[in-house]
């Protein structure tokens, strides 16, 4: 009986022991696939960042790459609004002095047709 007992506790070991071979085993599969989904993801980014870095060198894009190049773009974008809102101000002085310039040659006209 208690050899019995024995072998039926070797079995259910060596059950929870393929079971967990098989577990690893998954793991390792979605570890590797989400690598994989890793890799082709950053190529992608660095592709539509800039075409001609991406896969140019016929190695793995790193992260600190991606990274450097999201910063750049984020710096540039960064700086586009801050000319835009120079540009804006300066086209509304421009427009100001339009119209003040406007209004004096009106008052021009108006003094020079009652000199007539």
């Amino acid at each position: 009986q208690a050899e019995e007992q024995l072998k039926a506790a070797w079995s259910q070991q060596a059950g929870r022991l393929q079971e967990m071979g098989r577990r690893e085993r998954l793991l390792q599969s979605d570890l590797q696939r989400a690598g994989e989904q890793l890799e082709s993801f950053k190529t992608r980014v660095m592709q539509v960042c800039s075409p001609s870095a991406a896969g140019s060198t016929g190695k793995p894009v790193t992260e600190q790459q991606v990274i450097e190049k999201i910063r750049q773009i984020s710096d540039e974008n960064q700086q586009s609004h801050e000319r835009e809102k120079s540009l804006q101000k300066e086209l509304s002085s421009r427009l100001a002095k339009e119209r003040e310039v406007s209004a004096n040659i009106e008052v021009f006209k108006n003094c020079l047709q009652k000199l007539q």
